[in-house]
């Protein structure tokens, strides 16, 4: 079961009605669902202040078979946060990990930072939050997973804690027991050399960037 959080970030409607036919289960933040309109289609739950959500595409969703949850303006989280929490709950009752986030890019850094901290605050408890946009997909990559791409696609590791250990195979420049430093981009645009990529975190937490 695939399930996804639409924010209001950056969103290119033709892109999106193409990756929002994969998804069973979609949970729109506030003005995300003015998005999800764009590219025909209504969420399954509409959470958050709802005050970038144009009044039209409100009418819709009460008149489809959307779950609407209303919050005050002043609240301590973020609408994106109460959507991620709602996926989460949705994840535990199909025993899925992996949620996907898109509409989460773009816009203002301070809001593309926080979403970063929540890619992370997910991964600690056992989920995976792939940040998708028509130019780049990004998720924290634990343990060691397999990853295909065609040969030339560029990768970046970026570690998030203060040093990673990590060993790549098939990438241009190989890392063994490589140590990647917070506070240092030498894990930058590095590049497959055929369509399949190892990568194994063996401490810290590292997020993977694939420009498309």
């Amino acid at each position: 079961m695939k399930i996804a959080v639409l924010a209001n970030g950056t969103w290119d409607s033709e892109w999106g009605s193409k990756v929002l036919k994969e998804v069973d289960y979609l949970i729109c933040a506030d003005g995300g669902a003015n998005h999800a309109a764009l590219s025909g289609r209504i969420p399954n739950l509409l959470i958050g202040d709802l005050d970038s959500i144009k009044p039209e595409v409100l009418t819709q969703c009460e008149n489809a078979e959307c779950v609407i949850e209303r919050f005050p303006c002043e609240k301590d989280e973020t609408d994106l946060e109460l959507a991620l929490i709602n996926a989460e709950e949705q994840a535990r009752l199909v025993s899925e990990r992996d949620i996907w986030l898109y509409g989460a890019t773009g816009g203002r850094i301070d809001h593309l930072m926080g979403n970063m901290a929540l890619l992370l605050a997910y991964a600690r408890r056992g989920y995976r939050i792939h940040l998708v946009d028509p130019e780049h997909e990004i998720w924290i990559l634990l343990g060691r997973e397999c990853i295909q791409r065609l040969p030339g696609q560029v990768l970046s590791l970026i570690s998030l804690s203060e040093k990673a250990v990590v060993t790549t195979e098939g990438l241009y420049y190989p890392l063994t027991q490589g140590v990647l430093l917070q506070d240092s981009p030498c894990g930058i645009s590095n590049v497959f050399l055929g369509e399949e990529v190892v990568v194994e975190v063996h401490s810290g937490w590292v997020l993977v960037v694939l420009p498309k």
